[in-house]
């Protein structure tokens, strides 16, 4: 009979635990969190020191009966939920419920699950860490003060059901700025010129203007072009100086959960909260045939750049006996990890080296083995030898104008022949690969073409799911843990929306930050939120106390519920007047906010119309589309309407006939039997999804849009748009099989 309870969160890990203990081991999962606060009420007694009202979750409540009849049998418990601030919360209510009279009870964190990370946890339990908790209720608790009072206010002003987050609203704001910004960009004009060259010997080569009379080029207009033209005509182009080194470039360190996110969203197009379900499963356990679960990465939740050393030293082995020792450092790469990082956890990389990505595939997903294969080739560059490169500058004299072309030659590999990292669109291109002909200081070389460019300055890129985590960390507003939550809740609660890729701030989620930021500055301030988050860490690391970070935060954030109730402006009590004259009854109407946002309602009959607003604030009827379908109850034609959940068809009847349709979009649907016509839609979290107008009989849907034309390979009905990185948009087949493509 056992022994010793283990207590883990996932039921996964199970599986993978108890693979490498004996019968003296009873290993359950919690499943999550076991506790919570109440979710009708705040929970918080505000007088009496916040303390929180936490109860069992109703869903786990036969999970805690059974931990608890678990425990009576067993002289030891060992509490092993995740390494974290909310693991460690898991763990001290775990210990609440199952009663610890009379026991031994640890705290065991496993970085990995592999046998010997499992056996020496095991070997060298801990006790529960009472400032990890506090860390992690002060979290908790100011993220319910700030929820559960502020949202009931939004229901009042603006719509029932909108809700505020501590930190996501800080999230919100910066895509709302970033599009502030975007807005009010004005583009400036600039020219490139470029000089296509030729020496004594090929290749020709081109290269660009960078100084006039010493100064850096500054060419503003084509009145300027053509002036720096008509001087270059006569101007003989002699080298000037040529310059050549030899570079090197040195990998990276091991991914964070933040370089996780960024990486697989650019290289795999997953999103935040996809990579880390993908990690979770990898961490947990795949079941490799006969080898059972095995723990394939450490724990994916870090913000640490450090190595064990048995890690380092199973790296070195494994570069040394398959890429050779030209390719091994000297001494193994110390990586310097950020000043706040918590030093316990280690990076993400491989618990083993034994299960090379490609040999273990049969057993993964494709998403799976994706993941996996990134970490791996990360980490093994990690512990390689730099590249190498010749690099050459070359400066060409034109009379008072100078221009210069790099060029860079690969001499030695090093780790880019396991891992080179992807660069957002904004980063540009490294430089390097482009081949010089031989050249000497002095000569003259034959101008062939001038090749004047006009451009102008772009406004800052709208963040991507990558470039909005890395502002989140850069700007120390979240942690590790909370990325991915994030960026899912803010789409959810239909703040913000991504379009191609990008964050785009709904017209709520626009009009929430405005309230907030006006009545709550504080709260949607970057560098206060960046200072709770340190005063966390501070708690974590006994330096601060729960109630002091609590009050502090409290004083005046209660005054500035007090003064927003009454003086937050009350978008449902608006009516702005307007000089639109109703179609029906030809009262005037005025602007009002609805569920879906603003529209035109009559003072005089209950006709409503969707408007549109241009940047001058000038307010307009938007015309709606007529069609050629008639409606199936008055006869009446049916128009285009737009609601919360994308476009779709009303009757022109309305309010007398309040008959609606979706939108086809030419393509019948697939399924055998079926009459319907593929139709776009959009999930509660705004993604758009194609599927079948005869929903809910039919359930047919998929996400890439369906383009009606039969693929020419196969002969299927029709073709969908794919976005790949790299190519564009991409014509494939709906034939898995087929394998058809084209560029769009």
């Amino acid at each position: 009979m056992p022994n010793t309870l283990i207590i883990v969160e996932s039921p996964t890990k199970v599986k993978t635990i108890k693979k490498y203990l004996g019968s003296d081991f009873d290993v359950r999962a919690s499943v999550g969190h076991v506790k919570d606060l109440p979710k009708k009420t705040l929970g918080i007694d505000v007088e009496g020191g916040f303390e929180p009202t936490y109860g069992v979750i109703e869903k786990k409540k036969k999970v805690v009966s059974e931990l608890k009849k678990a425990a009576k049998n067993v002289d030891n418990i060992y509490l092993a939920p995740d390494p974290d601030r909310e693991g460690e919360a898991i763990a001290w209510h775990i210990a609440e419920e199952i009663g610890t009279k009379n026991k031994n009870i640890y705290r065991v964190l496993f970085n990995d699950l592999t046998k010997s990370t499992i056996l020496k946890a095991i070997k060298n339990p801990l006790k529960l860490d009472q400032n990890k908790y506090e860390a992690q209720q002060t979290r908790r608790i100011l993220d319910r003060l700030v929820g559960y009072q502020i949202s009931p206010i939004l229901w009042e002003k603006v719509k029932w059901g909108l809700s505020a987050g501590r930190v996501q609203s800080v999230a919100v704001r910066m895509i709302c700025d970033r599009e502030e910004e975007i807005q009010k960009f004005v583009p400036e004009e600039y020219w490139n010129i470029t000089a296509l060259l030729e020496g004594s010997k090929p290749p020709q080569f081109e290269a660009r203007l960078i100084k006039i009379n010493a100064k850096k080029a500054k060419v503003k207009n084509e009145a300027q072009t053509n002036g720096i033209l008509k001087d270059l005509e006569s101007a003989p182009f002699v080298i000037s100086k040529i310059e050549k080194k030899e570079t090197k470039r040195s990998p990276l360190p091991p991914f964070t959960t933040s370089k996780l996110q960024q990486e697989a969203s650019r290289r795999l197009s997953f999103t935040a909260k996809k990579t880390m379900s993908v990690a979770q499963k990898l961490y947990e356990g795949i079941n490799l045939g006969k080898e059972g679960s095995v723990g394939l990465i450490t724990y994916m939740r870090t913000d640490s750049f450090r190595i064990s050393a048995e890690a380092l030293a199973e790296a070195r082995s494994y570069i040394n006996q398959n890429y050779g020792k030209e390719f091994l450092p000297a001494k193994p790469r110390v990586f310097k990890s950020p000043r706040k990082a918590q030093e316990a956890h280690e990076s993400i990389r491989p618990a083993s080296m034994l299960y090379k990505p490609e040999d273990i595939k049969q057993y993964l997903s494709d998403e799976q083995f994706r993941l996996y294969q990134l970490i791996w080739n990360r980490f093994v560059a990690s512990q390689m030898n730099p590249a190498i490169f010749d690099q050459t500058t070359i400066d060409i004299s034109a009379g008072d104008y100078l221009f210069r072309v790099q060029g860079a030659v690969m001499k030695f590999a090093g780790f880019t022949i396991v891992y080179t990292e992807a660069r957002d669109d904004a980063e540009g291109e490294n430089g390097s690969g482009k081949t010089l002909p031989e050249l000497q200081e002095g000569e003259v070389l034959s101008l062939l073409a001038i090749k004047p460019e006009q451009k102008f300055t772009q406004p800052p890129p709208r963040f991507s799911e990558a470039t909005l985590v890395k502002a989140l960390e850069e700007n120390g507003i979240g942690r590790p843990s909370t990325y991915a939550a994030i960026l899912s809740t803010i789409q959810g609660r239909d703040y913000v929306r991504l379009e191609n890729r990008r964050f785009h701030p709904t017209e709520l989620g626009t009009l929430i930050t405005e309230l907030l930021v006006d009545n709550f500055p504080k709260i949607l301030d970057i560098d206060f939120t960046a200072s709770l988050e340190d005063q966390l860490d501070m708690i974590e690391e006994g330096k601060l106390k729960r109630l002091d970070t609590l009050r502090d935060f409290y004083i005046p954030f209660e005054e500035a519920l007090k003064k927003a109730k009454t003086r937050m402006r009350n978008l449902k009590g608006e009516e702005t007047p307007t000089d639109i004259t109703c179609d029906k009854c030809k009262s005037p109407m005025v602007k009002k906010w609805g569920r879906f946002g603003w529209f035109l309602k009559c003072t005089g009959c209950d006709n409503t119309t969707n408007l549109t607003q241009d940047e001058n604030g000038n307010i307009n009827r938007k015309e709606e589309q007529t069609t050629d379908t008639v409606c199936s109850k008055c006869g009446k034609n049916m128009v285009v309407k737009e609601g919360r959940f994308g476009r779709f068809l009303g009757c022109s009847g309305y309010p007398e006939c309040k008959n609606t349709m979706p939108i086809g979009i030419g393509v019948k649907c697939p399924e055998e039997n079926c009459t319907g016509e593929l139709c776009e839609k959009r999930t509660k979290k705004g993604r758009i999804f194609f599927g079948c107008s005869n929903y809910p009989k039919c359930s047919y849907a998929l996400w890439d849009k369906p383009i009606p034309e039969e693929c020419p390979q196969c002969k299927a009905p029709f073709l969908v748009e794919k976005y790949t990185r790299g190519k564009g948009y991409l014509k494939t087949c709906i034939n898995k099989d087929c394998g058809y493509k084209e560029k769009k």
